[in-house]
This record gives C-alpha cells, structure tokens and sequence, in this order.
C-alpha cells in the first residue's frame, strides 16, 4: 500500500484552472537570489524569530536549534526525548508567545505515544537561553498517525494561537465535531477554549480538513489563509491540494467534498492542485502569498488583487532547483526565510541538506 501511495504522489505540480494561467515565471534575477543561512540540518519543520534576532527551528526527530548571530549553534537547546518521529510525525510546529520578550513562552507540537496509540501534543516552554523548561500541556491528544498529522502553530492578530491538525488518516472524522482531527483549532495561549470560538465550549474554528499544513493572516484585508494535501489515492482520487480562505465557524467539506467540488453549506478552495504539489505551508511577503510545496519542489507564489483579496491575478514557481520546500516564514528583519526537506525520506538530498534560505530583496 505504502509503495502505492508513493506511487500516485509522483506527479508533477499544476496551477489551477480556474484562473488565467500565466506564462512560465522568468527566473528572479541574481540580485533575488537566497543565501544559505543554515545547512546540515534534518528536516527543519518551523521556524520563528525572536525579538533579540535568534531564529529558532525545529527538526522532526525532536530538536530544538537555534540561530544566533547569523551561525546555527552546535548544539540543540532542547531535545523532545518522547517524540515518535514516523514518516510525517514527530517534532512539528513551533510559535512564540505574541509577549515572547516579556514572558519567554515558546509552543512546540510533536507526535508521541500514548495508550499505545499515536497522538499529537501542543506543549507550552519557557526558554531560559540555553534550555526549554516548565513543560505545560496546551492541548493534548489529537489524533495522529505516520500520516496526516498537522500541525502547523501559529498566534494570530487576535492573540489567539491557532493550531492545524491532520485526519490521522481516518476521514470520518473531519465532519466529527467531537473529535479534533482534521480541524483547525484556536485556543487561548493557556489552552482554554475562548468565549467567541463558533461551537461553545470546544476549541475547534474550523472543520472538514484533510491535512492543513499552513496558516498565514493577509496583512491588507486581515483574511485568514491556508494550504491543505489533498487525497493520496485510497482516500478520494489524487491531486486536490488547497488553498482555502479560512472563515470562523466553516466547514471545508472533507471528504464529503474535494477537488472543485461544492456543497450547500460547505467550502470549496480558492485554489486546487492536480496533480498534487503538496503544499507544506503559508507566509505572506510584499503583498503575496509564498508556499514552499514538497512534491511540486518549488517556492510557490500567488498573487492577489490588490482591490479584492478573493481573486487570484497570477501565480508563480519559484526555485525549482532546490528539491523539496515545506517551512515559509518571514523574519522580524523583513526578509523571506524557507526551508528544505529533502531528508525527509521523499527526497533526494545533497551533503549539504537540509538547509534554511533567506530571500531579502524583491522578486
């Protein structure tokens, strides 16, 4: 089944057609070129930056690194000794509390076992400078497997930390309001479920997610993005990876719905990808949304109207020589930062990878 798998993911990626297909992208010119800011690294999954200019990662099988003064230290400053680091899981997300320079809070997401079975953890630290300490637990036990864990953490405008999470490879459950899986969640920065959240009482923002690995608020219009994998073949087809405009309360239709379908009461993405790309992200830079996508290899960059941030003008692929893309972030200094995941077991890694990029002038 596994090789099956593989075996449908290997397809090149495809704009959406329901926009006007631009001609291929120029190559940027040397002047837009990224520089290395970290190499060697084993699939650097997060990052954040800190007030003081460190950049913190994470790496899958359950490190904490950290950048300062522009040289990645020689040593983790936290290690997750519980973390099940299989196929898609293990150390995941990573945000820094909106207070971090006041209070030092840092959130990590990570896969372990539990009764034996697989789950995901949102744990909250407080960073010392040269370790993680007083581990708190955030929001425990979402469901989790070797696939389609999430989870992608991030504090929004409202201070609110939003939380991506994966169908665990059982699709039901995404329609289940009881269960977090496939979900969106929005929790208080102590776990606790806020008042105004749209289903009293539960954490859950949003439902009917297959596997959302990328959040990003839209500076001009305050609209919340995502990007999503679609099916692998045993669970609804191929392709069907998303971009969906996240509103408080929707349900997203998986796997009711996928690919261009719709449904009364259901929503449709803005973009879909078939064949796959496999989205691993979302960041928004100089007015445009960047995805760094796994499958499709490339830095991906879409371009919205500057009057109506629902329309799509025109889309780009973007360092196409690099392999496998997953984290986009962008730094307090203004710049664009992403990562390679070519040591992913997917990949086709050099002696050098996996590495962090930086992109600091225009495109």
């Amino acid at each position: 089944m596994k090789r099956f798998l593989l075996a449908l993911a290997l397809l090149a990626c495809t704009r959406n057609t329901s926009v006007v297909p631009p001609a291929e992208a120029a190559p940027p010119s040397p002047a837009a070129q990224p520089a290395v800011v970290a190499q060697n690294l084993e699939v650097p999954w997060s990052l954040a930056f800190a007030p003081d200019g460190r950049i913190f990662v994470t790496e899958r099988p359950g490190r904490v690194r950290v950048i300062e003064n522009g040289k990645l230290r020689a040593e983790p400053l936290h290690v997750v000794r519980d973390v099940e680091s299989r196929a898609e899981t293990g150390l995941m997300g990573l945000a820094l509390h909106p207070d971090f320079a006041k209070n030092h809070l840092l959130y990590l997401a990570y896969a372990t076992s539990r009764g034996g079975r697989l789950v995901v953890d949102v744990v909250r630290f407080r960073e010392t400078g040269s370790a993680l300490a007083d581990a708190q637990p955030i929001v425990r036990n979402i469901p989790a497997a070797r696939f389609h864990a999430g989870c992608r953490l991030q504090f929004g405008p409202d201070r609110k930390l939003y939380i991506t999470t994966g169908d665990a490879t059982d699709r039901e459950i995404a329609q289940d309001l009881s269960n977090l899986g496939g979900k969106i969640l929005r929790v208080n920065d102590d776990g606790s479920v806020p008042s105004d959240n749209p289903f009293k009482g539960s954490p859950v923002w949003t439902l009917g997610h297959r596997n959302p690995q990328g959040i990003a608020w839209d500076p001009v219009s305050g609209l919340l993005f995502s990007t999503e994998h679609g099916p692998s073949g045993f669970d609804g087809g191929s392709g069907g990876d998303e971009v969906n405009i996240i509103e408080r309360g929707r349900n997203y239709g998986w796997p009711v719905i996928h690919h261009r379908d719709t449904r009364a009461g259901m929503i449709s993405p803005l973009l879909e990808y078939t064949p796959a790309c496999a989205p691993a992200s979302a960041a928004f830079w100089r007015g445009d949304l960047y995805f760094g996508c796994l499958r499709g290899e490339h830095l991906h960059r879409v371009v919205l109207d500057p009057k109506n941030r629902r329309k799509v003008l025109r889309e780009e692929k973007l360092f196409t020589n690099l392999g496998r893309i997953r984290e986009v972030a962008v730094g307090r200094d203004g710049a664009l930062y992403f990562t390679t995941s070519n040591r992913d077991g997917r990949g086709d890694p050099d002696r050098t990878d996996d590495r962090i990029f930086v992109l600091r002038n225009p495109l």
